[in-house]
């Protein structure tokens, strides 16, 4: 089969198209004919070794899928023919044919394609993750996101309102990317350049309950002031490069929280918790009340520009790399 691998170190450039043996299948496995599949950040990372979980060299990239049953164990709440999405945890995804254990797969609700399914799961289920779990979202809040353009922050404003936000305020680095934002959801819309105080005065100095944060760098401090009396401050990433520090005095002046916030250590240490969070999700979307996602797609063949989309944060909205 065509698969995009990694066997050097050497970031989004070294992703080669080769052709390898399908994979082996797993006791009560699902095998799956792959469409599409999702790129994330972790992707750029593992790349260069840099993640905190690293797959054992070469490895295939990605970690998401959306295709087609071709073969299920008994009893699995799964068939062969049916369209799927599905993790196939650190890679294994941009390629021909994906094995991933029954309770990370998922039916493909008949409204969403294959392009848009296989940018779901990552993206969505961290951001259901991070508002329901770590954030306690509650009905009427409002919910700012960096990065808004970006992968997470498409997920944060596609479904934020859905799960109860009353506001939804994107952050955003050009006007390119504020239409993005504003295409995605968003109530309000602001540029990095000077977006404390626009948040201020959108919030009548209020503030913020909820800022969910895949960028870290130099706008963490401004996120905590930007949080209302009781707000969280998500830690979901640090797309920007640079690990924040927080003075604690700040918390504890302001009775604000910052929270780590990391989906898959959590659905790794949590058997079946991906099961319950597609049971609120999965209906949401089949219903359109979290309308799909509109991915950037690349063919297999561009897989390596795809996650170095991610690296040089030109890529808006969710990346998927198309298979067939």
């Amino acid at each position: 089969m065509r698969a995009a691998q990694v066997s050097k170190l050497e970031g989004p450039e070294a992703v080669e198209i080769v052709d390898i043996p399908e994979p082996a299948a797993i006791p009560g496995g699902v095998v799956i004919d792959v469409h599409a599949a999702g790129i994330a950040f972790p992707d750029v990372l593992m790349s260069r070794g840099l993640y905190q979980m690293k797959p054992q060299l070469p490895f295939v990239v990605g970690g998401e899928v959306a295709g087609v049953v071709r073969e299920a164990p008994e009893g699995a709440h799964v068939r062969p023919g049916d369209r799927v999405l599905a993790l196939t945890m650190l890679g294994g995804a941009t390629a021909e044919v994906a094995v991933t254990l029954p309770d990370l797969v998922f039916k493909l609700p008949d409204n969403i394609s294959m392009a848009a399914g296989a940018g779901i799961l990552f993206n969505d289920l961290t951001v259901h993750f991070c508002l329901r779990n770590r954030g306690r979202l509650a009905e009427g809040e409002t919910v700012l996101v960096h990065g808004a353009a970006g992968g997470i922050g498409t997920s944060t404003l596609r479904m934020a309102r859905a799960l109860g936000a009353g506001r939804v305020i994107a952050v955003v680095s050009t006007e390119e990317k504020a239409e993005v934002a504003k295409a995605n959801g968003a109530t309000d819309v602001v540029l990095t350049d000077g977006w404390l105080a626009a948040v201020k005065e959108l919030t009548g100095g209020r503030g913020v309950d909820i800022v969910l944060d895949p960028v870290g760098g130099d706008r963490f401090t401004d996120s905590i002031r930007s949080l209302a009396q009781g707000g969280r401050l998500l830690v979901v990433g640090f797309t920007a490069g640079e690990i924040p520090t927080v003075k604690v005095n700040r918390l504890l002046l302001k009775n604000v929280e910052v929270i780590g916030a990391a989906w898959g250590e959590w659905f790794m240490s949590n058997p079946g918790y991906v099961v319950e969070q597609w049971a609120e999700v999965g209906p949401l979307l089949a219903s359109g009340a979290i309308p799909a996602p509109e991915p950037v797609t690349y063919p297999l063949e561009k897989t390596a520009e795809a996650v170095a989309s991610l690296e040089n944060r030109t890529a808006t909205g969710k990346v998927v790399v198309t298979v067939r």
